[in-house]
């Protein structure tokens, strides 16, 4: 028997407010036959009261949210998808953080941690310079190489939970014309530099759109949410 731990996070909030009590209701329904899925209250001050809902990976969030919106006819948003962090104050205290949000003040830090996955993906020959590149430009490492035939490899690498969450597969397919894929598993954590990125509209912080992201990364996360922004 082992647990079944939430491995990523999102917050769901109805775009209507009135239709808080409904989603409640319908999150209560889903756990009823879904063990994996867990949620709590949490409130924004961008969207007001909405839940803090656990997901077994991102397939599975995106399945709890559809049924949601078909089986209960409502009409919700999320918020971008979070991993567990776990951090150790500058007193020596740990806790794990799930939430931008609730990540202290960078005095209060001594260090952060970041989920690690395995992955096994399996891709044609031809790909496997740019896989190799998607890899490194999502700050990961491959480690091992197998050939299975002349005309496709295994490369089996190590990667942040957090870079793989919402396009990584999605490119492997595209770079791969569908014929790669992947595979993997929780590997632990380690150390990484890693921020709270907020975004200001019109100079005030809206807490739905903060993200934890890697330093070097920052930049261009926040340029690429504002851009978006712009656009809607």
């Amino acid at each position: 028997y082992q647990e079944i731990r939430p491995m990523v996070f999102s917050g769901i909030y109805p775009l209507d407010t009135s239709a808080y009590e409904k989603l409640k209701v319908s999150l209560g329904k889903l756990r009823l036959n879904d063990s994996s899925f867990v949620y709590q209250t949490e409130s924004s001050a961008a969207l007001g009261f909405g839940f803090r809902c656990g997901f077994l990976g991102l397939l599975h969030l995106e399945v709890v949210v559809e049924r949601v919106r078909r089986e209960y006819d409502l009409d919700i948003i999320c918020t971008y998808p979070s991993v567990v962090y776990r951090i150790v104050g500058s007193d020596g205290s740990e806790r794990e953080v799930d939430n931008p949000v609730n990540l202290p003040d960078p005095t209060e830090i001594a260090s952060i941690s970041e989920p690690i996955i395995r992955a096994t993906i399996l891709t044609p020959t031809e790909c496997i310079g740019d896989i190799l590149s998607l890899i490194m430009e999502k700050r990961g490492e491959c480690d091992h190489t197998e050939t299975l035939d002349e005309t496709r490899i295994i490369l089996e690498c190590v990667l942040p939970l957090n870079e793989i969450l919402v396009d990584f597969n999605d490119r492997i397919k595209s770079i791969t014309r569908g014929y790669g894929s992947m595979d993997y598993e929780l590997s632990g954590y380690r150390p990484a530099t890693l921020i709270k990125l907020d975004i200001l509209v019109n100079g005030e912080t809206v807490d739905a759109l903060s993200l934890i992201v890697h330093r070097d990364k920052a930049h261009a996360a926040g340029s690429e949410l504002t851009r978006k922004l712009k656009e809607f």
